[in-house]
């Protein structure tokens, strides 16, 4: 199989899967014990207003012709209004989804710098102190919960030290006295593109402790898939010969050993941001951060349907984005992949 036929056939089963998963939202919508239409019309609606709702939301319409109306809505982002704030639904997820995809990031490129060159040094150390300890804290950080996690960090660093701050995206005397233009809607961006380096580091020290949190399940991980694939690489004939040429060490655990072990990395990539999307409620509940999973989190207390159906859907779509650019990254570096 070719490089482009391989493409292909990504791109169908990607869209396979949000086609899938939209089906799947608007199911849940049908069976969730609720009234769209009594939400629609606010608190204490009469009958009157109720049936004046479902008129609107077309919730009289046979089933096969709201899912058609339903898929096509989310397919071009028109994803309506909120429930409860009557607000566009686009309109908040343009606020809301930047500061959760650069948490997401930021936390994915920690598990990476962590847990990938941990793996490779456990894996070259076998058997010692340090392939001991990485073993056990690879494990704790798979085990301990987020939740607690990210308060033994808050009560460390942020009320017993004093070093980071303990909640929020940007201090705020700088939110009130001197906001941050908005351009992207990333922080870390936008303090650069207007040249303000001040906010820049008071944004990068709010971001450590939610980023580490998010980044502690998937560096444990990529630790020991890592530690599992170098293992294997270490003991291959290739390897036994540049080390008979008498290259260092270092030089032949990250020349030689690592870059043929990048495709296990690659697919760490792919579920650490995936796990940094989906697991972002419970920490940006924790450091009041001001992204989409507090923003869910208060649609499914509300019952706030077309919130969660458009959250769900963006989250896909960047999911199976991120995934579809590692398969052709994999492919790229391994044509094997493609050829299977």
């Amino acid at each position: 199989m070719g490089l482009g036929r391989y493409l292909l056939r990504r791109l169908a089963l990607s869209a396979l899967v949000v086609l899938g998963v939209t089906f799947l939202v608007f199911v849940a919508a049908q069976v969730v014990p609720s009234d769209p239409a009594a939400l629609y019309a606010g608190p204490r609606p009469t009958a009157a207003q109720i049936e004046k709702a479902r008129a609107e939301l077309h919730l009289d319409a046979p089933l096969p012709e709201r899912f058609a109306s339903f898929a096509v809505a989310m397919a071009s982002g028109d994803f309506g209004v909120s429930y409860k704030s009557r607000r566009p639904i686009a309109q908040d997820l343009r606020a809301y989804l930047p500061a959760t995809l650069e948490l997401a990031a930021v936390s994915t490129l920690l598990a990476l710098i962590i847990g990938i060159p941990a793996g490779a040094m456990s894996a070259a150390r076998r058997g010692s102190w340090f392939d001991r300890a990485g073993g056990f804290g690879a494990i704790a950080a798979v085990a301990m919960p987020t939740f607690f996690l990210a308060m033994l960090l808050q009560a460390i660093f942020a009320q017993s030290l004093g070093l980071l701050p303990l909640s929020g995206r940007l201090s705020r005397e700088i939110a009130i006295s001197a906001p941050l233009e908005t351009v992207t809607g990333f922080t870390l961006i936008d303090a650069v593109l207007a040249g303000r380096f001040d906010v820049l580091r008071d944004a990068a020290a709010h971001l450590i402790l939610p980023a580490l949190t998010l980044a502690a399940y998937p560096a444990g991980i990529a630790m020991r898939l890592t530690r599992s694939a170098m293992i294997e690489i270490l003991g291959r004939r290739h390897i036994l010969a540049v080390r008979a040429l008498g290259l260092s060490p270092a030089r032949i655990l990250f020349g030689h050993a690592l870059p043929n072990a990048i495709c296990p990395a690659l697919t760490i990539l792919g579920l650490s941001f995936a796990y940094a999307l989906t697991g972002a409620v419970l920490v940006e509940i924790i450091f009041a951060w001001p992204g989409l999973g507090r923003y869910v989190s208060e649609a499914v207390l509300s019952k706030d349907f077309p919130v969660i159906a458009a959250a769900t859907f963006v989250v896909t779509l960047c999911y199976v984005a991120m995934n579809l650019v590692l398969d052709l990254v994999q492919a790229l570096l391994d044509p094997r992949v493609a050829l299977q």
